[in-house]
């Protein structure tokens, strides 16, 4: 989810497409960011928290398996958009 808002972002403020932020040093924050998002989201479940335990009102755990899930797609549809089209989304 923060992936494709990063994107977005900055193909809004610097105009570049996906494929070039990835070639232009992308892929070390990328693999830092995963690295540093995924320890994070391990600390509470060595604490005993689950998301089922935590998850009420708006905030369920389905709907942060929904949210992933269509953040996902949003980028897969991006890239082949920008792919496609030969250039920047907007």
């Amino acid at each position: 989810m923060i992936g494709f808002v990063a994107a977005i972002a900055v193909e809004l403020s610097k105009g570049q497409d996906l494929f070039a932020q990835i070639s232009e040093g992308g892929i070390p924050w990328f693999i830092g960011t995963s690295i540093l998002l995924s320890i994070a989201s391990l600390v509470p479940l060595f604490q005993g928290v689950t998301a089922e335990s935590k998850s009420d009102g708006l905030m369920t755990s389905d709907a942060e398996l929904w949210n992933g899930r269509l953040a996902m797609l949003g980028l897969v549809a991006l890239a082949f958009t920008e792919y496609v089209k030969g250039g920047t989304l907007v």
